[in-house]
Order: C-alpha cells, then structure tokens, then sequence
C-alpha cells in the first residue's frame, strides 16, 4: 500500500513512489524549491529529507529514525542508486540533494525576504558559508547560525533549547547539517516543538559552500559515483558503510523482485 503524507502543504504533494516502505514525494529539486519556499512563505513548518542508500540502511536498524521519516513533511531522492530504483515504478524521479538544494533555496529566500538560520558544522565552517551565501545571494537575511558542541545530542534537552533559539530567531527555515541520523532526528523534533519553522537537512552542505570539505567533481556527480570519491578520501570510515549500501542494494534491486516473482506477487 502506498504511504500517504500528511495534511496541509504537504497534500499538494502526495507521494509519488515508495522505496523499502520509505514514501518520496517530491520528483526532483523543482518540486523541492517550490514545496520548500511555498510552506516557507506560509510560516508552515515542514521536515525535508533527502533519502539514500545509508539512510535506507539506517531506517532498517534505528527505529527513531525510521519513525523520523515516517513523519516527514517532504522527501526527495538523493543518490543516483535510489533514483534508479525509482525509475522502473515513477520515471519522473530525478535527483534533489541537500546539497544542490541550498543554493537555489537561499536565492529565493533572499528574492522573498525570508530568513534562513544555519545549524550545524563548525563555528569557522559557518562564519565562511555565511559570509560566501550572502555575498551570492544579496538581501539575504541570515537570521542565526550555531555550531552545537561534539556530541550534540539530538533528542536532548540541548537540542530543544536550540530548537527554541532558531524559532526566537524570527527564521523561516533552518539548514540542519549534523548528518544522518541526527539531523533527521533533530528536525522532526524540532518541527514539532516549532511548528513555524521548516528544517532542511542538508548534509555537508555548508562545509562545501565554506570550502571546510570538498565535494565530488561534476563528472562524478554526473555519473551518480559521488560515493566513490568520498570512499577515495576516506576508506577506513567508509568501507563498511558502503558495504552495507551495496548488500542493500542487491538485496531491492535483484533479491526483492525475484522472491515478488517467484511468490507471484506484482511489485507496486
């Protein structure tokens, strides 16, 4: 059965496939801008997800997590394996990254007059993306920026007092870069203990804005093998990681479909 998303905005943008019972609902990063800036406008607070092999892998494991995006507002594709599983069921589905989505976000929240609050990374990391986004997108009001401590806790105490912080901020949406899973975490909290705010989770975004990190060249994000990069510049960290997306993957990609097929089950 496919997973509806709830009422209000997020109506208007029903879901459009649905991956390892993960429902996406925004088909690519127009979608993304327009949803985004429209709840935005509205002081209607949402939740954006951006779903890949590793949050899949999370969302079997890490039951907040998966509740976490259960609860999600939108949530759009992100990694060229999880746009390929979509394809054969909804064509339409392109890819929308956190990290493609801040740009062209922020242009239109300076275009708009709303405010944006930068949560995440590190205080040098934000100070940099601040002073790089305002200068490419002029008018735009940077309500606030935090770098939480190490070991930020995302369902803590400290993490509603920061969720309070961004809402006293006057901002329309925060970009949450933590990192899966507490980024989502955060921002389905925070959500609900602000519910004029809209949390973007955004990954290392501001890192590649600040130059703090640097992101796979546009012929790898081309080619959909941006992962092969990062485990170039990280193997240790990143092996098992990685080795767990490519067991999930065969699993839906060729184990799933065949067991469908041999229990004479039509996939949906």
């Amino acid at each position: 059965m496919m997973v509806q998303f709830g009422t209000g905005i997020a109506a208007a943008y029903p879901a459009v496939v649905q991956i390892d019972g993960q429902a996406i609902n925004l088909a690519n990063q127009a979608d993304a801008l327009r949803a985004l800036t429209a709840a935005a406008r509205l002081r209607v607070g949402f939740s954006f997800f951006t779903l890949n092999l590793d949050h899949l892998v999370k969302r079997r494991t890490d039951a907040g997590f998966r509740a976490a995006y259960a609860r999600a507002t939108f949530v759009s594709a992100d990694g060229a394996p999880v746009v390929r599983l979509c394809r054969h069921k909804a064509p339409q589905i392109e890819r929308a990254t956190g990290a493609d989505i801040v740009g062209p976000l922020c242009a239109a929240a300076a275009a708009q007059g709303l405010g944006v609050y930068l949560f995440g990374a590190s205080g040098a990391s934000l100070a940099r993306a601040a002073a790089v986004l305002r200068d490419r997108h002029p008018g735009l009001i940077i309500a606030g920026a935090e770098a939480p401590p190490l070991g930020f806790d995302p369902r803590s105490a400290a993490a509603d007092a920061a969720a309070d912080r961004i809402a006293a901020s006057g901002a329309h949406i925060a970009l949450i870069a933590l990192g899966a899973p507490r980024q989502e975490i955060f921002a389905d909290r925070a959500l609900a203990r602000c519910p004029q705010v809209g949390f973007a989770c955004i990954g290392a975004a501001l890192d590649f804005i600040s130059g703090e990190q640097v992101r796979a060249p546009k012929l790898f994000q081309k080619m959909g093998v941006e992962w092969l990069w990062r485990l170039a510049g990280n193997p240790r960290r990143l092996a098992a990681r990685y080795w767990q997306c490519a067991v999930l993957l065969a699993d839906l990609a060729i184990v799933l479909p065949l067991r469908q097929r041999l229990a004479g089950v039509t996939p949906h």
